[in-house]
């Protein structure tokens, strides 16, 4: 597949992932316009971080779930500020592990690590599905979360098993630093500067409506959108984007749900066109 996209302009929003994704696109030949969504930081309360750290060295929960890959990686972070790395990973080790998605088990995999099990959905409503199938009675059961969604409800699932849930946010959004990048982002598209714009998170979706909307631009959007081929990486990605009555324009083959599987497919699409955006740039 090399240099199938030499010459396509692809547009992409990630951001824990970003670097990577932007490399293996490159690795191919695009010409990538790398637009964050949000700025990442430490959770401000670094000694509620640590002290939940502390608590899992000294008494490590029955089960760990794991939401992120950047929360793994962030409580890492806050484990080697405190000089407890090394305690914490032996920690990690006891508890049986589910990862939501593939993200977070490739973070455990940095630390010699494997989950235990997998969510075939990266969602909420698939960690309580895979959870509803364990015994979690009278379990302590460790739970990242992540920033700027209500998880009352995962909570209350977990905990309606019998289980005492402790919870922990290691990183929170900095959503305003990113917003004028998106209003560009938006800007290029409808002036056709744009091959494909590939989307790897419903969350990144949510974002683009909500930044248009604060700038009076959701018109522009949407009419950015109806003229620039959508990549959605799965079928989460692409629920969403019916929801709020978009398309899905290319998709991985055979339910592989991942970066090089979305890039095959976007290449495959592209390579049928010449680039858009030659006569543009």
């Amino acid at each position: 597949m090399a240099e199938r996209l030499t010459g396509y302009r692809i547009l992409i929003l990630e951001t824990r992932e970003e670097a990577q994704f932007s490399r293996l696109l490159a690795e191919q030949g695009a010409d990538v316009l790398q637009c964050p969504m949000f700025t990442i930081h430490d959770a401000p309360d670094s000694a509620r971080i640590e002290a939940w750290i502390r608590r899992f060295i000294e008494r490590p929960c029955d089960d760990l779930v794991l939401m992120t890959g950047e929360g793994l990686r962030r409580l890492m972070k806050a484990a080697r500020r405190i000089d407890l790395e090394r305690a914490f990973i032996a920690a990690l080790e006891k508890p049986r592990k589910y990862a939501r998605g593939p993200k977070p088990g490739r973070a455990l995999r940095e630390i010699g690590l494997e989950p235990q099990e997998t969510t075939e959905k990266p969602t909420s409503e698939g960690i309580v599905e895979m959870l509803s199938r364990v015994d979690l009675r009278g379990h302590r059961v460790g739970l990242q979360l992540y920033p700027d969604r209500d998880h009352s409800a995962l909570i209350g699932a977990i905990s309606a098993q019998g289980a005492e849930v402790d919870a922990v946010t290691p990183y929170v959004y900095d959503a305003e630093a990113a917003d004028a990048n998106i209003v560009t982002a938006i800007d290029e598209m409808v002036r056709g500067r744009i091959d494909a714009i590939a989307l790897t998170s419903s969350g990144q979706i949510r974002r683009l409506i909500e930044v248009a909307r604060a700038n009076r631009c959701e018109d522009r959007l949407r009419e950015a959108l109806a003229q620039t081929p959508i990549a959605s990486v799965g079928p989460v990605v692409s629920d969403e984007l019916k929801s709020l009555g978009l398309r899905t324009d290319i998709y991985p083959a055979n339910d592989a749900y991942f970066m090089k599987p979305l890039i095959s497919a976007i290449a495959a699409a592209l390579g049928k066109q010449a680039p858009r955006t030659a006569a543009k740039t």
